[in-house]
């Protein structure tokens, strides 16, 4: 363990709850390298989901004068709010259901059990950039390719809104308690999608609906969420999901809108 990480676990008193998902960053290295890949600016508006016992905190406010902590745990929150004080400001709630305040940047640790709900929270937002650690798992869903077990739906709506690259994989040992898995740094990028679509609300539907039933034939798991009445003009109906292309989930997604708004 580190002496920074151990020696706040020992001044708070807190004690890491598995159940929580709160693996502390114990490298004060990896932390450095975390917050340097955001490209932060001093007049940045920064965002942190979680910032536990501080060791990415510390090095955001000192690069930015502008930034805000979600904190769930009220024993963190304390910690958070006595260490830094007006130097940042503190929200005290559920990330996943508290609305984020306005932010260029986002940088965050997150834990694994509220990983997809907060990416998929997060692309909801105008942002600069991102960086998150999460599982490497997670990661490799995040960035997968086409045809690939880790391809889900997490990788097709990344992939529609922003660029996003795993830039490091981060061992257990950097964490206490020690996780059983290794983590990853990712940095997500908005940007102008890369295909078109007639209808978004449908596109994000239809991939929903089809990952959720990605062993199924597709024309098949429309029927069944009623977002189709018949297999007929709709392309791809006899693939499964995981073979398509994102772009090719788009051109599906265009069959299902302009089905449903002929009917």
């Amino acid at each position: 363990m580190s002496g920074e990480t151990g020696r706040l676990i020992s001044e708070t008193g807190v004690v890491p709850k598995k159940s929580k998902g709160q693996n502390f960053l114990t490298d004060g290295r990896v932390a450095d390298r975390h917050v340097g890949y955001a490209g932060i600016r001093k007049d940045d508006k920064v965002l942190e989901v979680g910032p536990g016992l501080g060791i990415l905190t510390s090095r955001l406010v000192e690069a930015s004068d502008h930034v805000s902590c979600i904190e769930l745990d009220e024993k963190l929150a304390d910690y958070i709010e006595k260490e830094y004080g007006s130097r940042l400001d503190l929200i005290r709630g559920d990330a996943v259901k508290i609305p984020f305040p306005e932010f260029d940047v986002f940088v965050s640790n997150l834990p694994y059990s509220v990983s997809t709900p907060i990416i998929f929270k997060l692309l909801e937002h105008e942002f600069r950039t991102a960086v998150v650690m999460v599982q490497k798992e997670f990661a490799d869903r995040m960035a997968a390719d086409v045809g690939s077990t880790e391809y889900s739906r997490l990788t097709v709506n990344l992939f529609y809104r922003a660029e996003c690259e795993v830039l490091e994989t981060v061992p257990a040992s950097r964490f206490n308690p020690r996780p059983k898995v290794d983590s990853a740094l990712v940095r997500i990028t908005p940007r102008k999608a890369p295909f078109e679509v007639l209808d978004e609300k449908t596109f994000f539907k239809v991939t929903e609906v089809a990952f959720n039933h990605r062993r199924k034939k597709i024309g098949t798991s429309l029927k069944s969420a009623g977002l189709v009445a018949s297999k007929d003009g709709i392309p791809y109906a006899d693939d499964r999901i995981e073979d398509l292309r994102p772009s090719e989930i788009g051109e599906l997604a265009d069959a299902v809108f302009l089905n449903v708004t002929k009917d």
